[in-house]
């Protein structure tokens, strides 16, 4: 079933039910639309705009998505609608209780919701107004909603892994490698040419070799195994692997062996892994006892760089503009020259400042 004949049926299913006639405002269905073609809230900000021309922020597409998927809910009583199986779920209601398009929706004989119409969601809200919107100020980011920015990056990652090659992000520490991270992970269903399953490791977490291929494993869902064990229940396997701080394949746990074997796993267009690491500097520079021996790092090989720059000005305006979009709260010009000086453009820096400039704001109301 395609967007707009899903669209239209959802109209006619909320007419027929009982008599009553429940509408939904033209964003929501725009958003009901995009959502049925799997695009997530944060892709929405490129593809609607407001009357102005400036975008709307991901938070206000989340609340739109929210009330669409509660409406939605409610009137078709089912308790099982989620975002990421938006068009899954309904396509299974269909299925079930509605023959499209030569028979009514079969009756449905529990309790009518007392639900009505209500207004497009305004500017501001109380629950947005009460919360600072600069957060996580520290580590990865993991929701997409919060997640900003870096879509030339992600474009770029998916366009080497869709080429069968692999892909080391570099940047420095707070640079926000770790969130682009993980949200290629999220967008690998939809963005990959080639359907692979993204496992997502943080070396932090992982000591040891032993540990490594333990957490390996259980991502994966298979059993325990390592060295040639490992390989044989990795044949029918395509795994996206990402690794997060892969400077910590140095440390006393790890040997070169564990880099030899994943280079082995992910060479070849049709190799069981593809790998998207995380690293602070070129992996020939990070893996030196490579050099030691007259060889190039096994992961340099097989991985192309992304290097992974700091936030322009116009960047950072428009950070700081859409996080406050919602709020009441605006930053002074002065104070916006001052957080651009200081953080050099590094978003950990940009929304720690920009956190502690908001706090001050909100306490001198009170």
């Amino acid at each position: 079933m395609e967007a707009e004949e899903a669209l239209e049926s959802i109209r006619q299913i909320f007419e027929e039910r009982k008599g009553k006639v429940v509408l939904l405002g033209k964003l929501e269905e725009k958003v009901f639309l995009l959502s049925w073609q799997g695009m997530d809230y944060g892709d929405m900000t490129y593809k609607i705009y407001k009357p102005t021309g400036k975008p709307y922020t991901e938070q206000y597409f989340r609340e739109i998505g929210k009330k669409l998927i509660d409406k939605i809910k409610r009137v078709l009583n089912i308790d099982d609608l989620e975002k990421r199986y938006f068009r899954q779920e309904l396509e299974n209601f269909f299925d079930k209780n509605y023959n499209y398009p030569t028979k009514k929706l079969s009756d449905i004989t529990a309790p009518e919701p007392d639900y009505t119409t209500s207004q497009e969601l305004p500017n501001n809200t109380p629950s947005e107004l009460n919360h600072n919107p600069f957060i996580p100020f520290n580590g990865r980011v993991e929701e997409k909603y919060l997640f900003f920015d870096r879509e030339r990056e992600i474009r770029r990652v998916f366009e080497v892994l869709s080429s069968g090659s692999s892909v080391v992000l570099i940047g420095e520490e707070g640079i926000g490698k770790s969130s682009l991270l993980w949200m290629i992970c999220q967008k690998a269903e939809t963005r990959l040419k080639v359907k692979r399953q993204p496992v997502f490791l943080d070396l932090n977490l992982l000591h040891n070799e032993s540990q490594f291929y333990s957490e390996l494993c259980h991502e994966i869902g298979i059993p325990d195994s390592k060295d040639y064990q490992l390989t044989r229940n990795l044949r029918s396997c395509k795994i996206l692997l990402a690794i997060d701080n892969v400077g910590k394949l140095t440390g006393e746990g790890f040997t070169r062996n564990i880099r030899d074997y994943l280079r082995g796993l992910a060479e070849g267009s049709n190799a069981p892994l593809k790998l998207i690491l995380a690293a602070t500097e070129p992996l020939n520079n990070l893996f030196n006892d490579s050099q030691e021996q007259g060889n190039t790092s096994p992961l340099a090989g097989i991985c192309q760089e992304e290097h992974i720059h700091p936030w322009n000005e116009a960047t950072m305006r428009t950070f700081i503009t859409n996080r406050l979009a919602r709020t009441s709260v605006s930053f002074a010009e002065e104070e916006i020259i001052q957080l651009i000086q200081e953080s050099g453009g590094h978003p950990r820096k940009v929304m720690q400042l920009c956190y502690q400039t908001y706090s001050r704001y909100v306490e001198s109301l009170q």
